[in-house]
């Protein structure tokens, strides 16, 4: 078993923003981390055509990440929504025994200077965990007039952590990429859901996402050392928010002072949408006008 490995879920509609991502992790993975990619199995033709055959990453389906739970039905995940069933399948990946960590990336993210075992692994060989009060994005978010960023994920911060009875701070472990621990998910498993009787399929829904249960559990179970460090990449939410943060004078050489790598919301990048048809031109030129509109407002 690894000590670390890099993880990507992925489907159709992604295997371009993949590609950017494969590419930046070839190009800066000093220490060679093995890069795994899981899809359905029906996509893996397709994933190909986009990646090539071996070009630096190992391949596993969904469904041998689904089946390698026994109390998981067969087919769960087509009872589910595409991004639930993205998450449960990122949290169970554990479960095919290949490491002790993983560093869950999404396909958005993307790699911009060279990144070591050093940058997950403390000296000990404990994983670093993500940890945080997102002060700095709720403060520009209420200085940009968007209020309702820091009242809807306070929410759901909040219905997870009622899930484990703790009171105190919100924390959160978001963005992506997210360094877990087999075992922080197998405390999960034996301690909480075993007990009820369900699995992870059933306790992922859209209040409570996977990302703050994974934090939860740490903080209740304490499976591993709880070594706190900030998020690895900077991460544009919003489209306004990367205005702002350039007229501020943010660029990726700058960002790369104090960050691994880079998200750019999908949402907002529908040109790598691999596949898709091309929405009707005024459709196109609605958006384009709107996201004007907000690129003036970050004057303001």
């Amino acid at each position: 078993m690894k000590d670390i490995v890099l993880y990507c879920k992925s489907y159709r509609r992604d295997f371009l923003r993949l590609k950017r991502l494969l590419d930046s992790i070839n190009k800066y993975n000093v220490d060679q981390i093995p890069f795994y990619i899981s899809t359905p199995a029906d996509q893996y033709q397709e994933l190909q055509s986009v990646l090539g055959a071996s070009s630096g990453y190992q391949w596993v389906s969904d469904e041998s990440i689904i089946a390698s739970n026994p109390r998981v039905p067969v087919g769960i995940e087509k009872t589910r929504s595409g991004g639930l069933s993205q998450q449960a399948i990122k949290s169970e990946f554990w479960r095919l025994g290949l490491a002790e960590n993983y560093v869950c990336l999404d396909s958005d993210c993307i790699l911009i200077k060279d990144f070591y075992k050093a940058d997950f692994l403390s000296p000990d060989g404990n994983p670093y965990t993500v940890l945080h009060q997102n002060k700095e994005f709720f403060q520009i978010a209420l200085n940009r007039e968007k209020d309702y960023v820091e009242r809807n994920i306070r929410l759901e911060s909040e219905r997870v952590k009622s899930l484990f009875e703790r009171e105190g701070p919100n924390f959160y472990c978001a963005p992506a990429p997210f360094i877990w621990s087999a075992k922080v998910w197998e405390s999960l498993d034996v301690n909480f859901l075993q007990s009820k009787g369900i699995s992870i399929w059933d306790l992922i829904d859209s209040e409570h996402p996977e990302s703050l249960i994974y934090g939860e559990t740490l903080l209740k179970y304490r499976a591993i050392p709880l070594i706190v460090i900030e998020p690895l990449f900077r991460v544009y939410h919003y489209d306004w928010y990367y205005y702002s943060m350039r007229r501020l004078g943010e660029t990726k050489s700058k960002v790369a002072r104090n960050y691994l790598g880079i998200i750019y919301q999908s949402t907002w990048e529908a040109g790598l949408n691999f596949g898709a048809l091309s929405k009707p031109l005024f459709s196109r030129a609605l958006k384009r006008i709107k996201r004007f509109g907000r690129y003036l407002q970050s004057f303001l």
